[in-house]
């Protein structure tokens, strides 16, 4: 069991960040795929002076945080927001809470998954525990799409950082479902949207925290490759924008610009933006530009038809 400062105090930390959103329902209304019986160890980490964003850490029974539109007259458009954390946590508020409040200023739902964080304690083969969970979180929205008011032809899912390895990895690997009973169709995501994505698992540009933690310390050849999504795109991966900076130490561009290469190598239809500066995980703003990528995305959006201009709230 969680302790009672630990829940306190997780429950004081989100409740402002949540105010806009619905109470948080779980991912499953039922049992958890591929889950073992064992303690929830789900904390909080201890707060950065360097990054004092909220992170969610050791993750195993995941949630989704739906950011409605209950005045829209028409069904909306649908973005499923995964943050990033190394997969060993996730960002909740920089990017997951802060993000949907802007989609909705933009006439767009959206919904922040907390995904599992991979654990040989929690889960009989953790290399598929987070891959399961976008994927039900994309089945369910166009399950309840009427209730939600979303348009089904429409959902899509944006991640940042390791959160966009999960993204484009929803965008790669959709035929052959790792989620009992779903069919590609229920999972494939409409469009991607990533930001400073984690894309390859390849020894020369990966981050190797991430893939350390999906895929262990001695993964196989064939699991390298698996998960090196850019080796996965095919004319079917769905629309993609990606936004990087060219300084990124912590997940470097090359692994946008590879991605993007194969999107149009295979004639996928892709936005590639990169910023000269801004580093890692800057989230909506990126401080060394008034270049806002999300008002961009949000053109791209428009652009393809995912968003329509009398939709639109701001």
């Amino acid at each position: 069991m969680k302790s009672l400062p630990y829940l306190a105090l997780l429950s004081i930390a989100l409740a402002n960040a949540t105010a806009q959103a619905q109470q948080p329902r779980p991912l499953y209304d039922g049992a958890i795929p591929n889950a073992i019986a064992a303690p929830d160890e789900e904390s909080l980490r201890e707060r950065d002076p360097r990054d004092p964003y909220d992170f969610i850490q050791n993750i195993s029974k995941p949630q989704m945080y739906p950011y409605l539109l209950p005045g829209a007259s028409s069904p909306r458009a649908a973005i499923i927001i995964l943050p990033g954390g190394s997969y060993r946590g996730v960002s909740i508020v920089k990017e997951g809470f802060e993000v949907a409040k802007q989609l909705n200023q933009y006439g767009i739902v959206a919904f922040v998954v907390k995904y599992r964080t991979p654990s040989d304690k929690h889960m009989r083969d953790k290399t598929i525990a987070p891959l399961q969970d976008i994927q039900q979180a994309v089945r369910l929205v166009r399950q309840r799409a009427k209730e939600w008011n979303v348009d089904p032809r429409r959902v899509g899912v944006m991640g940042f950082s390791a959160g966009g390895h999960l993204a484009s990895t929803a965008g790669t690997h959709f035929a052959k479902p790792v989620l009992d009973g779903a069919t590609a169709e229920q999972v494939r995501p409409d469009f991607l949207m990533l930001g400073y994505p984690v894309i390859s698992f390849d020894d020369s540009i990966t981050h190797a925290l991430s893939r350390e933690t999906l895929i262990g310390k001695t993964p196989t050849h064939d699991q390298i490759e698996h998960y090196s999504n850019e080796k996965q795109v095919t004319p079917q991966t769905p629309p993609t924008f990606i936004v990087h900076a060219a300084d990124d130490k912590g997940v470097v561009v090359a692994n946008s610009l590879r991605f993007f290469e194969a999107l149009q190598k295979q004639g996928v239809s892709s936005e590639l933006i990169v910023f000269p500066n801004g580093g890692h995980g800057f989230g909506l703003n990126n401080s060394t530009t008034p270049d806002r990528w999300i008002e961009r995305c949000r053109d791209w959006l428009l652009s393809r038809g995912y968003l329509i201009a009398d939709e639109m709230t701001k």
